[in-house]
């Protein structure tokens, strides 16, 4: 028991660090676009096999037996048992090719094995030990047809391409029970032997390698020309029958080998009709209004130099014009005052003296 829940917890550990490494790429896909791939499953299955019981019966019978030869108490004490435990899981594993005939729509065959051994081991009176074991072993070759869903009748923001899938499986020789006590073969009918239902989804992708994670029931019941009381003790007489199947969870590793190729314009349209989108080409004239803007620039800036030499010659005509005239004003008015006469008023020579006398001279003479 605890060494298979080491192989869970490695088989999990390794499932978590492939998806890890998967998405990493961070590319989301809705659709797949291998045609002819190849993949690996391996799952984690809990067997429907109801018959165990038949085995734990046998191994209760043999504990009673040994404690019934203890002659005392010591031996008694010695005998001791193991179970069988009450649920049977495996790691089935399965490889084969996929082939996408239409756009999300798949078949695949592929080809299964199945392997459960439990064991017990049980101690006398005189503490010899006694293994006892059974083992289930299955070959199962199956044919499958998955889908994908629409994405406007579901989507997942984890994932791409929601699918279900269904299987028919055919039991090939190989199949068969064998213990302690005995072998018996399962036969192998040309019609099958029994058929599973999953769903999934496609949760990581890098480059063409892609995984999907599914869920699901199968049933792959075998039956026997022996009987179980050939195998172990105490068992049914009458014609062997047994189940295979039960809850699986599987972990597809796909890689296309042979792919469509890629589309170079995104799709997000839901209805995947194949119309062709009208290609529409965008012209960049950033640069070219740049340089318009440029030349622009220039020619106003050569406009307003212009202007402004013209306005600055208009000035300077201006005034010069201005200094013509005023210095034909200076010179008129100085001809005017050379050619004029005096004014009435102004003073006669002679009485110039008497302006300008002395006043001490004037008294003296008075005097």
């Amino acid at each position: 028991m605890k060494f298979k829940s080491k192989i869970v917890f490695t088989l999990l550990t390794s499932l978590l660090v492939s998806a890890t490494t998967f998405a990493a790429s961070e590319e989301k896909l809705d659709h797949d676009n291998s045609i002819l791939s190849v993949f690996v499953q391996p799952s984690i299955s809990f067997l429907s096999f109801e018959e165990r019981k038949y085995f734990q019966d046998a191994i209760d019978t043999i504990y009673y037996g040994f404690k019934a030869n203890a002659v005392n108490r010591a031996e008694s004490l010695n005998v001791a048992k193991q179970d069988f435990q009450k649920v049977n899981f495996c790691f089935p594993v399965t490889a084969g090719i996929q082939w996408q005939f239409l756009e999300d729509h798949f078949l695949s065959t592929g080809i299964g094995f199945i392997y459960d051994n439990e064991s017990v081991v049980l101690t006398d009176r005189r503490s010899g030990t006694h293994s006892y074991e059974y083992t289930l072993q299955g070959v199962p070759l199956f044919l499958e047809y998955r889908f994908a869903l629409p994405k406007n009748f579901i989507t997942l923001s984890t994932g791409g391409l929601f699918s279900i899938a269904v299987r028919w499986y055919w039991a090939l020789p190989g199949t068969e029970i064998y213990t302690t006590w005995g072998y018996l073969g399962a036969k192998t009918p040309i019609y099958g032997s029994g058929f599973g239902l999953s769903v999934g989804y496609l949760f990581a992708t890098w480059k063409n390698f892609k995984l999907y994670g599914d869920i699901g029931f199968n049933s792959i019941s075998v039956e026997s020309e022996k009987n179980f009381s050939d195998i172990v003790p105490n068992g049914p007489k009458e014609k062997a029958k047994w189940n295979l199947g039960g809850i699986q969870l599987q972990i597809r590793g796909s890689f296309g080998f042979w792919n469509k190729p890629e589309p170079k314009d995104d799709d997000d349209d839901d209805d995947d009709d194949g119309d062709k989108k009208p290609k529409v080409t965008i012209i960049d004239d950033t640069k070219n209004s740049a340089k318009t803007a440029v030349q622009d620039s220039a020619k106003i800036d050569t406009s307003v130099v212009r202007d402004t030499s013209a306005v600055q010659d208009s000035s300077a005509a201006q005034d010069s014009s201005s200094a013509a005239l005023d210095s034909a004003k200076i010179d008129t008015s100085v001809v005017q005052d050379s050619v004029g006469t005096a004014p009435k008023n102004t003073p006669a020579p002679q009485d110039a003296p008497k302006k300008n006398a002395d006043p001490a001279n004037v008294k003296s003479k008075g005097d």
